[in-house]
C-alpha cells in the first residue's frame, strides 16, 4: 500500500533546513505532496518558489501552489479551521499518512487529516538556519541554499548584443563596481576549442554550448552578492544557429525561450563603438546581423530590455540607474 505524506510552507527561500525535512519524509513514505503558500514576505513568486522545488526534487514528490490559502496566522479556533479546511480542499482526494513540520501547527493539522504528526527536528540543532536569516543577507547565508534557489534572491543582469559591442567589458566592470560574482561568455572558450575548419560550430555543438553556459552559471552564481552579470545567453548561440545554419534545435530554441526567465534584466550593448575583428566575428556586417536578430528576439518574445551605449563608464552608468530604480518581477516599470 502506498504511503503518501504532506509538507507546506512558504519555502522563503526554500533551504537546507526545508531540504532535511522532505529528504527525511522521502526516507519514510513512497510519495510526498508538498503545498507551498503565497505570500509577500520575499519578493519571489510563489511559481518561481515552487519551481525550486520541483527541478530538486523531480520524483516522488508532487509540488501543489496555494494561491488563496488564509493569511491569517496564529492559534486561535478561528484561524486553525481556516487553514485546516483550506489544506483538506486544496489537497482534494489525496489521501496523507503523515503530516512533515517542523512546527506546533504540525498537532493540529495532523489531526484535522487523521494523519501521523511527523515533527522533524523542531529545535533547529541539525539545520540552524531560517527563512529570516537568510532573507536579511543570502550572501552571508549562501550555504544553506542550493545554487537553483540562491540565483533567484540575488538580481541576475544579462548583458547581451552582437560581436565586438563591448559586452565582455561592461559586465566585467559592472562585477568590478558592485564587487560581485560575473559569468564570461563562455561560448568564445567553447568555439576555440570546437571550431571547425571554417570557424563554425554544429547545431548539436551550439546545444552543448548553451547547455553548459548554463551550467556554469550556477557554479559561478554563489559567489555573487545582490547582483550577477552574465555575458551572453541562449538568445545569442539561438542566432548564431539560425544564422550560420538556418535551423535551431529544438533543444537550443528551449533554453534561448527560458532566458526571459532566467534573468532580471536583459541589457544590450548599442554598436557605437568601433568593430575589433577576429576569427570568430567574420567582419562587421557579420555584428550588425547578429545585433538585429537579438532584438528581433527580444522583441518578438515581448522580453523587456535596455539599450546602453556611448563609453564604458557611461554604459556602467545607465546600468546603475537602471537597477536602482526598477524593481524585479515589475515589467510596467520598464521604459
Amino acid at each position: 500500500m502506498t504511503e503518501r505524506g504532506l509538507y507546506l510552507g512558504k519555502f522563503a527561500p526554500f533551504h537546507n533546513g526545508h531540504q532535511y525535512v522532505v529528504e527525511t519524509a522521502l526516507d519514510e513514505v513512497d510519495e510526498l505532496v508538498i503545498l507551498i503558500y503565497d505570500t509577500d514576505v520575499i519578493d519571489v513568486p510563489l511559481t518561481v518558489r515552487a519551481d525550486w522545488i520541483r527541478t530538486l526534487y523531480p520524483d516522488n514528490v508532487e509540488v501543489l501552489e496555494a494561491w488563496t490559502a488564509p493569511k491569517e496566522s496564529g492559534y486561535t479556533e478561528e484561524i486553525k479551521r481556516k487553514h485546516e479546511e483550506y489544506i483538506i480542499n486544496r489537497i482534494g482526494e489525496r489521501n496523507i499518512d503523515r503530516f512533515y513540520s517542523s512546527e506546533r501547527y504540525g498537532d493540529h493539522v495532523s489531526s484535522a487529516l487523521d494523519a501521523e504528526d511527523r515533527r522533524v527536528d523542531p529545535s533547529r540543532d541539525t539545520v540552524p538556519i531560517s527563512g529570516t536569516k537568510i532573507r536579511e543577507n543570502p550572501y552571508k547565508n549562501r550555504e544553506y541554499v542550493e545554487p537553483v534557489v540562491y540565483r533567484d534572491l540575488i538580481t541576475s543582469v544579462c548583458v547581451m548584443g552582437g560581436p565586438s559591442t563591448g559586452k565582455s567589458t561592461l559586465v566585467e566592470q559592472l562585477a568590478d563596481t558592485y564587487d560581485s560574482e560575473y559569468m564570461h561568455e563562455y561560448g568564445r572558450e567553447y568555439w576555440e576549442e570546437h571550431h571547425d575548419e571554417n570557424n563554425r560550430l554544429a547545431p548539436d555543438e551550439l546545444v552543448e554550448l548553451a547547455t553548459r553556459h548554463r551550467e556554469k552559471e550556477l557554479e559561478r552564481v554563489i559567489n555573487a552578492d545582490e547582483y550577477f552579470f552574465i555575458d551572453t545567453d541562449a538568445i545569442y548561440t539561438w542566432a548564431f544557429s539560425k544564422y550560420y545554419h538556418d535551423y535551431v534545435p529544438p533543444q537550443l530554441a528551449e533554453l534561448a525561450r527560458q532566458s526571459a526567465e532566467k534573468y532580471d534584466f536583459h541589457i544590450v550593448c548599442d554598436m557605437d563603438i568601433p568593430f575589433e575583428d577576429d576569427p570568430g566575428r567574420e567582419g562587421e556586417q557579420n555584428r550588425l546581423r547578429l545585433q538585429k536578430m537579438t532584438l528581433d528576439y527580444l522583441n518578438r518574445h515581448n522580453i523587456p530590455y535596455y539599450v546602453v551605449d556611448g563609453r564604458v563608464s557611461d554604459r556602467v552608468e545607465q546600468v546603475e540607474k537602471i537597477l536602482q530604480t526598477v524593481e524585479r518581477y515589475n515589467s510596467e516599470q520598464f521604459l
